[in-house]
């Protein structure tokens, strides 16, 4: 059974990154002791004195001694009270004796066995009725003998420091085979980096053997009082055996997620196997079922497809071929699937669990297999995940390898409009999806396609006219191409196909323009993963180990899936249900409900799109008289373009005059502002940088030309696209409200920095593009290194103190380590990294990759530690630095940022329209907090957040944010990279239910 531990937190404010200090919980660290000769047998289950319920972690400055005299280092709890080294234990009343004291006054139990395991007096002369003595002068404990008569001649262990790190040095946290390293892995070896952790021992019901070990931050603020957290540990999933598979048609990503269930199956203890080629190599058996180890997964993070093959099976479609699948899967034990694929493969291997036991009570009669292993591998578990480029299954915001098709499709658009550009020519790209519009859809967002065309919703009738005449008027605007973009499966009202072809020879017939047509085709699933996909299949496939570790025999079969930025557990059938619901809808003309089936963010870009895609004539524009002003505030990032375009065209369609400030508060007191309108932003989402010009200038020296400026220019609202200078500004400007009335208007702020270090925001714009030039960069210098052999690479990456460019970084293009601000690490990190490393050279493996943030520490710099790692891998490996620096900054735009900045921008000018209406005829002056705010993603909700609020959630001196996300996924890169780590698994484990409005 997978063994999970829970710890509770206590009460206590957070303290900051260096004051925060920690318990944390070890049922032990001996547990290979227990199956060496002359180990201890474990006591039984029952015994008493065993600790069977969860421990309650306290601060670390209450963390004493137990009262009985039990080290904190023992192995068992206090024999009389059951307190695991604190006072009381939940669920319990408090023991009589109090925290701290000498004595313990609680009368134990008959027969409860002492402290150092030995056998109690009246139990090594047993007497009917008899209880053992207690005239022990230590702490109260019973004589006993070792095992004659007379007091135990153990004495009294004295306490141990509550600042280990300071006294005994950090726990070795070697990586997995490796030697034992000395530091606390804060780059890459070990549970947590948190400073003065205390360890606290207890032991688990029914052994003497400890089975994992836990860290928790009792002090952080970040988790609520008094919640349960629970942690999954190294080879608590002994004695499994897991397959994976792929199947169906390929995506990139695919890879990535079978390296993840592989590591973290090996990493939990279990048994993995290939099935190459899918339900047909599960059928087929032999040579078709492998068993996979650690290195047959490295190398495959940056290669599309999938390494273990995938085909269609019509052998699996029978019962027949479904008993041989069963009969090999037997063979080696294997009771768990995680299978890889579309609704198709996922329905299949319901099926198959649902058949499991028919299919083992067949094979028995068939003498094939006996009672025994009937009875023994009696449950199959199953789960899934999702690997499809159309991104056509519900439940799920994405599909493992959707982003790394719209990668492709917006290379070859960005490629397309140079030419047509040069030629005045219009270009009809189709690309996949027969029975999902989702590549169309964000595509045409992303590059700003004149028209589209969908499965979910046709156009209407009429629409020939109504295309020419849209294509004619941005001609006469002086545009000098039009892209249209068609769904494979794209049909009209009547359900009839509207083809690439029909389209073009409409627009010659029509308009006489020069048209060509370009069918993308397997191109789309083709070429190296992006970061995101990267990262999104090796969440996916970790959680998926965890589902099947947790699986009881009443589990349905689950599909991982990801909401918002949350990784959730869906009911398989239930999905699989819903998108056949999509397709009746389509097949039926319901239009409107295959729309909302699909989920509220396809209806979002929908509409989005059709906002920003058509405008209005004048005269159908309500005006408000109002003025709203854009600006760009800070270093430079990708996307930023795409949402000052998204605002202006949303801002003019709801009837706003907008206007353009120029290089940030700079410009802005100089009075540089311009009236921008619908034509002036036309080709903007391809475009990196800040095409209005930005600038790391603060508004507070220049308060008074500011509020000039708004008085002349008549401003009613800001939106200010930027990062943390933004943040700040948007600051100041709020606390200047009672000296200026000028400012007394919305403002809301708009995340977009390569660092991702605004507050009130999992994302910002510009962050995703960074993330793949790391990405690549990294999958070149590992092809490099690859080839001169025993080469390490330290690679230094921006972000200021903010991690998130190194760690996720690191998790996308599977590097060793990544050494970050958020976590302190010192010379034994450094050193155990090393060792790390020393032992990855004798492998196959024989490269390495380290990502450093920039700030991440101020002695240990780039130049220190590839001074190091040369030093001390003299030898072994020799080692190269790389600062990345300002290319991080440049590039096209991703289509995830163009796609978040067309959204987030749109529904911040959403946001203003909204509060001028409220102020609309009484001449409001908004002096409200809730009329300053960022908007920003945090897990599953877009939401608005008072600056005032945000103060109390930002580390002004650092310029991050007290919370952030991703460090939660610092252990998952560690454990891929072979390390030991605890993986916060709290938020996993509940089945939710599908909703299509939840998004």
């Amino acid at each position: 059974m997978c063994v999970f531990q829970y710890v509770e937190l206590a009460s206590g404010a957070g303290r900051g990154r260096a004051e925060r200090t920690a318990a944390r919980v070890s049922v032990g660290r001996e547990s290979r002791s227990a199956s060496q000769p002359g180990a201890r047998p474990p006591p039984p289950r029952d015994a008493p004195g065993v600790l069977s319920r969860p421990a309650l972690a306290l601060p670390a400055n209450d963390v004493t001694p137990p009262p009985c005299g039990v080290p904190s280092s023992g192995r068992c709890p206090c024999p009389t009270c059951g307190a695991p080294v604190i006072s009381r234990a939940p669920n319990q009343s408090p023991p009589a004796h109090p925290r701290g004291s000498r004595t313990c006054d609680a009368a134990p139990p008959a027969g409860t066995p002492p402290t150092c395991g030995a056998i109690p007096a009246s139990a090594a002369s047993p007497t009917a009725g008899a209880a053992p003595t207690y005239d022990d002068p230590r702490v109260g404990a019973p004589a006993h003998t070792r095992p004659g008569p007379g007091p135990c001649p153990k004495p009294r262990p004295r306490p141990r420091p509550r600042s280990l790190s300071r006294t005994l040095g950090p726990r070795p946290s070697p990586p997995i085979g490796a030697g034992a390293g000395r530091g606390r892995g804060l780059g890459g070896g070990s549970e947590s980096g948190a400073r003065g952790r205390v360890p606290i021992a207890y032991c688990a019901p029914g052994r003497a053997a400890p089975l994992c070990l836990l860290a928790m931050d009792a002090d952080d603020s970040r988790a609520p009082k008094g919640s349960l957290r629970k942690f999954l540990e190294h080879l608590s999933g002994a004695g499994k055996a897991i397959g994976v598979l792929t199947s169906g048609g390929d995506a990139q990503g695919m890879n990535a997620a079978v390296r993840a269930v592989v590591r973290m199956g090996i990493y939990v203890g279990a048994k993995v196997y290939f099935i190459y080629e899918g339900y047909q190599g599960m059928v087929d058996g032999g040579s078709n079922i492998a068993e996979a180890d650690w290195e047959s997964v490295s190398s495959i993070l940056q290669v599309g497809g999938t390494i273990i093959g995938s085909a269609r099976c019509q052998a699996f479609r029978t019962r027949e071929g479904r008993l041989k699948a069963a009969c090999n899967l037997l063979q080696r034990g294997i009771t768990n699937l995680c299978v890889i694929g579309g609704d198709g493969s996922l329905t299949g291997a319901n099926l198959f669990r649902k058949e499991w036991s028919g299919l083992l009570e067949e094979l028995a009669r068939n003498g094939q297999i006996d009672k025994e292993a009937v009875q023994k591998y009696a449950y199959l578990n199953v789960v899934g995940m999702v690997g499809s480029i159309d991104n056509d299954f519900c439940g799920t915001d994405m599909t493992i390898g959707t982003d790394s098709a719209l990668h492709r499709i917006i290379e070859v658009v960005d490629a397309i409009m140079t030419t047509a550009q040069s030629h005045q020519r219009t270009f009809v790209l189709e690309v996949m999806g027969r029975h999902c519009g989702y590549l169309a859809l964000v595509s045409a967002l992303a590059c700003g396609a004149d028209w589209v065309f969908l499965p979910e919703s046709p156009p209407e009738e009429g629409w020939e006219e109504q295309m020419c005449v849209k294509l004619s008027e941005n001609r006469a605007r002086k545009k000098r191409l039009n892209i249209i973009i068609v769904a494979e499966g794209a049909i009209d009202t009547q359900n009839k196909p509207i083809t690439s072809e029909k389209i073009k020879e409409l627009v010659v017939t029509q308009l006489g323009y020069d048209t060509r047509v370009t069918i993308l085709g397997h191109v789309q699933r083709g070429g190296t993963p992006s970061a995101f996909d990267r990262i999104l299949a090796s969440r996916m496939g970790v959680e998926a180990v965890i589902a099947l570790l947790e699986a009881t025999p009443d589990t349905p079969a689950c599909v991982v899936s990801l909401n918002g930025n949350h990784a959730v557990r869906l009911p398989l059938m239930e999905c699989v249900q819903m998108t056949q619901d999509v397709q009746k809808a389509m097949d039926e003309r319901r239009f409107q409900d295959a729309v909302r089936l699909r989920g509220r963010s396809f209806a979002g870009n929908l509409n989005t799109y059709k906002r920003l895609a058509i405008k209005l004539p004048d005269d159908q524009i309500p005006k408000t008289n109002c003025n709203v002003a854009v600006i760009n505030v800070g270093a430079p990032a990708a996307g930023m373009n795409a949402a000052v375009r998204s605002a202006v065209r949303v801002g003019i369609a709801d009837g706003h005059r907008m206007l353009a400030i120029y290089d940030g508060f700079d410009g802005f007191a100089k009075g540089q502002i311009k009236e921008i309108g619908w034509t002036d932003v036309g080709g903007w989402t391809g475009q990196g940088g800040s095409i209005l010009g930005t600038k790391r200038v603060l508004p507070g020296k220049y308060l008074e030309e500011i509020a000039t400026q708004m008085r002349t220019h008549s401003i009613n609202a800001l939106l200010i696209i930027g990062g943390f200078e933004a943040y700040l500004g948007l600051l100041e400007l709020s606390a200047a409200r009672e000296k200026h009335e000028e400012f007394c208007v919305p403002m809301v702020m708009v995340p977009a920095t390569v660092s991702n270090n605004v507050p009130g925001s999992d994302f910002s714009i510009g962050a995703d593009t960074a993330l793949n030039t790391i990405t690549d960069t990294c999958d070149r210098i590992k092809q490099s290194a690859s080839g001169t052999k025993r080469r390490v690479f330290i690679i230094e990456t921006m972000g200021g103190y903010c991690g998130y460019l190194a760690n996720m970084g690191g998790l996308a293009a599977g590097a060793d380590a990544a050494y970050i601000f958020e976590e302190p690490f010192d010379i034994r990190d450094l050193q155990s990294n090393v060792e790390h490393l020393t032992e990855k050279m004798k492998t196959t493996i024989q490269r390495g990759l380290v990502l450093r943030n920039e700030s991440c520490s101020e002695n240990y710099t780039t130049d220190f530690i590839y001074q190091l790692y040369s030093e001390e891998g003299k030898g072994v490996f020799d080692c190269r630095k790389n600062v990345l620096g300002h290319m991080q900054q440049g590039g096209a735009p991703s289509p995830f940022d163009r796609n978040f900045g067309t959204k987030i921008s749109a529904r911040a000018m959403e946001w203003i329209t909204a509060k001028l209406k409220e102020a609309r005829g009484r001449g409001k002056k908004f002096t409200t907090d809730d009329s300053v705010c960022v908007l920003g993603i945090s897990k599953r909700n877009v939401i608005f957040q008072p600056v005032a609020e945000l103060k109390k959630q930002t580390d002004f001196e650092h310029r991050i944010p007290k919370e952030q996300w991703w460090l939660k996924l610092r252990p998952l890169m560690k454990i891929l990279a072979k390390y030991k780590a605890s993986y916060d698994v709290s938020d996993s484990g509940q089945l939710e239910h599908v909703q299509p409005w939840s998004v």
